[in-house]
């Protein structure tokens, strides 16, 4: 099980990481005066203000469940990405400003070949760093760790592209090329900043994961069981670290209270035991079997079968997720 300890030390290793590289590149800037380490230098800025803020949710995201949040903490790591994109919009924004100025009025770029060592330094240990958290966090179903590392990503592609564009001043003396990847760098932040924007206001509209509905879907059907006459109405909702599951299971109308109660049991253990989560609510709603459900219900021995077996029908993402029984097409022609 990832501790929330842990996750903050992912969350304070980015903290501190940006606050020493966005020092590193200030200091670059200080030396060759160009426009696109400068703008590199503003996006990681935002890179310390966000880790911050990530550090902080990832700590709140672990916090139990209370009167007031009945269902944990762990949407606070969607309001961390949505943050952090709104920032880096606009970042984004001014950068894009700021670099068609340059643009119409280029400017001689000082020392260019220690620029591109300091700035190369910086892409490598933000390749790095960014590939520690993203790895970490959708390990452990952390959205702010994963979001925090690929900001990390962000930085580095225009941490190269802010080389690449040192390194064509040098060989062509021309400062015009220096502005141009400011430009596409402000271009590029504004595309992945509405991104995250995007990413974030999902998550806290409960939109929902599809991989993460099929897996659920796809436990149900592999330890499927002849009592599980049919599965409706399933939803499924993340909250940070945990998971929220509930649906509707169909069962013979002659179980016992206890009965359907161990069924439920074991519907909510399948699903447990394989989501690597914090924590997995589940809530089944057990629904009687009607005597149109015969022809597609394979309990053995059944003593009050009216219809005799036809075909199971297979739980799909397209059937499950309705708030309707399934029924075979010939009793679907039947009942209409």
């Amino acid at each position: 099980m990832f501790s929330p300890p842990l996750k903050t030390r992912y969350g304070l290793l980015s903290l501190v990481v940006s606050v020493i590289l966005v020092g590193i590149k200030f200091y670059a800037y200080l030396l060759t005066r160009s426009q696109a380490v400068l703008t590199d230098a503003l996006e990681s800025i935002i890179n310390v203000v966000t880790s911050g803020f990530a550090l902080y949710s990832i700590y709140l995201a672990s916090l139990p469940k209370d009167e007031n949040h009945p269902y944990g903490h762990g949407k606070i790591e969607y309001l961390s990405i949505g943050f952090e994109g709104a920032l880096i919009l606009s970042a984004g924004v001014f950068i894009f400003r700021s670099a068609v100025t340059a643009l119409m009025h280029p400017h001689t770029v000082e020392r260019p070949d220690w620029g591109m060592g300091l700035l190369a330094f910086t892409a490598v240990v933000n390749l790095v760093v960014g590939f520690v958290l993203v790895r970490a966090g959708r390990r452990h179903n952390s959205v702010a760790l994963v979001g925090d590392g690929q900001h990390l990503y962000l930085d580095s592609v225009s941490t190269l592209v802010s080389c690449l564009a040192l390194l064509l001043v040098v060989f062509t003396n021309n400062p015009v090329y220096d502005a141009g990847a400011a430009l596409f760098l402000g271009v590029f932040i504004v595309v992945n900043g509405y991104r995250m924007l995007r990413r974030s206001v999902s998550g806290l509209m409960d939109e929902s994961d599809v991989s993460t509905v099929q897996q659920v879907i796809g436990e149900l059907q592999a330890h499927r069981q002849p009592a599980w006459i049919d599965v409706h109405n399933l939803r499924v909702l993340r909250y940070g670290a945990d998971l929220h599951v509930d649906c509707h299971v169909t069962m013979p109308y002659y179980f016992t209270l206890e009965e359907t109660h161990n069924q439920v049991h074991r519907i909510e253990e399948f699903v447990r035991e394989h989501f690597e989560v914090v924590e997995v609510e589940m809530f089944v709603h057990a629904d009687p079997c009607t005597y149109a459900a015969c022809s597609h219900c394979h309990m053995p021995e059944c003593p009050v079968r009216q219809h005799p077996f036809a075909q199971e029908i297979p739980w799909t993402l397209a059937n499950t997720v309705k708030n309707e029984r399934h029924l075979l097409v010939s009793e679907e022609v039947g009942s209409s």
